[in-house]
């Protein structure tokens, strides 16, 4: 049946090497049911049913994308748009979490549409090359000021705004440790290393007495504190267009970058370098973060860390499936997933840091009509505190520094009208 189903024989793959993909894709993402639940709680979410909702949706994604797309690519909210939705949209710009909520359903609705109109291709072709390395470099920044906050070692300042922390305190001194040892097993090929340092911190955590031991396993928290809360009517306004614009513009690359990257390595693109089945892995995507709106957790998208998987031989969307089961046992977990601390979870988000600005190896700095619109969202994220602003500015910079230069007809349609439209935006207020 499996087979028959997944084709496997047809992508020289096997059910035993599919299972052993699964399980290792789980292993390098599964940070993230630690994770996510540390970020949104900052919303004033509770931690325990935003742990049941990131297995859920994580679940729902990866079985959507290995049952109907067949891929080996496994989804759970992504790191960034938690960020995003947290420290942005809730704190700062003082919505509600339920209507944030909303915020990514809206999104969510609108990259379905996309898809299915198969606009999707435009739309990114229009984007110039140096804003999308930009944001990706720049959330990157932005989860390392969020990790580095976390642990401590970086504080506010009256006078400089920001500061060195007390780096002789137990948290800094944890989180240091954390991000080294993984990077030191990370560089050693060691699967699951994210994870293993969250849990090697936490455990030293409780060691030393700075965290309470609550247990290992349980039964799953109630979801009913997030399920179904998302305020559509709060996001449905003139002035959130711009947050489930940001939304749904992050997860569409994201999305996009992520499936083409991980089918090259599995070497499923056809002869034109094209992605069969495309539009199914970007419904299943899309599918997957309304699911997880209504669940309660932010953008679920596709992860990157699925190459980790196909590195061992998956090659079907039977190592998804594993995944996603992977993501509902992990429900029993969630006493542990509820004594990680704050700088526990820096290193890793430290860690992410690092592999997102590995994207401005592609910026081509020679031009400096391509590095200044890329270096401005980078710099402007972590600085507004804001993925949205810094995302808009790229756009308002790329188009004064094109249109100056001399070389206006390099400035898409698309790109003129979203410049003006966040320049209106910025002019009224919004």
């Amino acid at each position: 049946m499996l087979e028959k189903y997944f084709h496997l024989k047809e992508l020289n793959t096997d059910v035993r090497r599919e299972v052993l993909a699964g399980i290792t894709t789980f292993l390098t993402m599964a940070y993230i049911i630690f994770v996510n639940p540390a970020i949104l709680a900052d919303a004033g979410m509770d931690r325990g049913a935003v742990f049941v909702a990131t297995c859920l949706a994580a679940a729902i994604g990866c079985f959507i994308m290995g049952l109907w797309a067949n891929y080996p690519i496994a989804l759970a909210p992504g790191m960034g748009l938690n960020a995003f939705f947290t420290y942005t949209v809730v704190l700062t710009e003082g919505y509600s979490w339920q209507a944030a909520l909303g915020a990514v359903f809206f999104s969510g609705c609108i990259f379905v549409l996309l898809s299915l109109l198969k606009v999707r291709e435009w739309i990114i072709n229009s984007i110039p090359g140096p804003l999308k390395i930009g944001i990706a470099a720049g959330i990157g920044l932005f989860l390392a000021l969020i990790g580095l906050k976390n642990a401590g070692i970086i504080v506010d300042h009256p006078a400089t705004l920001v500061s060195l922390g007390d780096v002789t305190s137990l948290p800094v001194g944890l989180a240091v440790m954390g991000f080294f040892l993984i990077i030191g097993m990370a560089a050693r090929g060691m699967r699951g290393a994210v994870m293993i340092g969250i849990l090697v911190i936490t455990g030293l955590g409780i060691a030393f007495g700075d965290v309470q031991y609550a247990g290992i396993m349980s039964a799953p928290p109630s979801i009913l504190p997030t399920f179904m809360q998302l305020d559509i009517a709060g996001a449905f306004n003139l002035a959130m267009l711009s947050v489930i614009f940001a939304f749904l513009f992050v997860d569409l690359f994201d999305t996009s970058g992520t499936l083409i990257a991980v089918a090259q390595r599995a070497k499923l693109l056809d002869e034109q370098g094209r992605l069969p089945r495309l539009g199914r892995a970007l419904l299943a995507d899309s599918t997957a973060s309304i699911t997880g709106s209504m669940l309660g957790t932010s953008t679920t998208t596709s992860y990157v860390e699925s190459a980790a998987g196909v590195a061992v031989g998956g090659r079907s969307g039977l190592t998804s499936v594993v995944t996603g089961l992977m993501f509902i046992l992990a429900l029993l977990f969630s006493p542990l997933a509820g004594m990680v601390p704050a700088y526990a979870t820096a290193g890793a988000l430290v860690y992410v840091a690092v592999l997102m600005m590995g994207q401005l190896s592609h910026l081509h700095w020679d031009d400096i009509t391509e590095a200044v619109p890329a270096v401005v969202v980078v710099a402007m994220m972590p600085f507004t505190f804001s993925i949205a602003h810094g995302i808009a500015l790229g756009f308002i910079s790329f188009v004064g520094v094109k249109l100056l230069a001399g070389r206006a007809a390099e400035i898409s349609t698309t790109v003129w009208v979203l410049a003006v439209l966040f320049v209106v935006k910025f002019a009224v207020g919004l």
